[in-house]
């Protein structure tokens, strides 16, 4: 094993007890990938809780989603299509992160996109959350889902279901959906205090221009 891999083993475990801690998923839920070549990915286990992960446990998969690699007893988690289909249409994206964080998850129910500009730094970092159409998960339905959204956005949130992001890292996948659920927690206490308050379109432009400093 290369030091690339044992590298990108080790770090899909800490973001997955990071995932884990915050409570953005519970249980077994939530996925986190990332790419170790330009057709292989390292990809999380189904039915392991994410935050008691070892390096061991991770799955070396193809971009057809054939496994290349797996220690005895665990197979790459039900929900990598969606990885598959990032990896797939975007080859500078290398790394992926599904999970069900609670405010971001409850717009997701509620139907509805993370869509006003409030912050700055969200702004520059993230801009606004779309939200892709339901789809019944492990299936294609939500990597269709995902196709308006892909070279565009880098966060979505998923209908009914909880959010997904990626970056061209795994660690700046991860950081998306702390931006993402971050955003959705904002949104909710300004509502619980009158609403949110946008920034005047000019002061968006501005921020906006500003991404290219960002590496955005």
């Amino acid at each position: 094993m290369d030091t690339l891999e044992q590298k990108l083993r080790l770090q899909i475990c800490d973001i997955g007890r990071n995932l884990f801690n915050k409570d953005f998923i519970a249980a077994n839920d939530g996925n986190i990938s990332a790419r170790l070549s330009e057709n292989v990915i390292l990809t999380t286990p189904r039915a392991v809780s994410k935050g008691y992960l070892e390096p061991h446990m991770l799955v070396k998969v193809n971009l057809q989603g054939e496994v290349l690699e797996a220690a005895e007893g665990y197979r790459p988690s039900t929900e990598a299509k969606m990885h598959l289909r990032i990896y797939n249409e975007l080859p500078e994206m290398k790394g992926v992160v599904h999970a069900h964080p609670p405010y971001a998850t409850a717009f997701a129910i509620k139907g509805e996109a993370l869509d006003k500009m409030m912050m700055p730094e969200s702004v520059i970092m993230i801009g606004d959350i779309p939200l892709a159409e339901y789809g019944t998960p492990s299936t294609e339905e939500i990597p269709d889902s995902l196709m308006p959204f892909l070279g565009k956005k880098t966060a979505v949130l998923l209908e009914n279901h909880g959010a997904l992001t990626w970056g061209e890292d795994v660690m700046e996948a991860y950081l998306n959906m702390e931006r993402l659920e971050y955003t959705a927690k904002l949104t909710f206490i300004t509502r619980m205090i009158g609403g949110e308050r946008e920034l005047p379109q000019h002061r968006i432009d501005e921020l906006v221009a500003l991404r290219s400093f960002y590496g955005k």
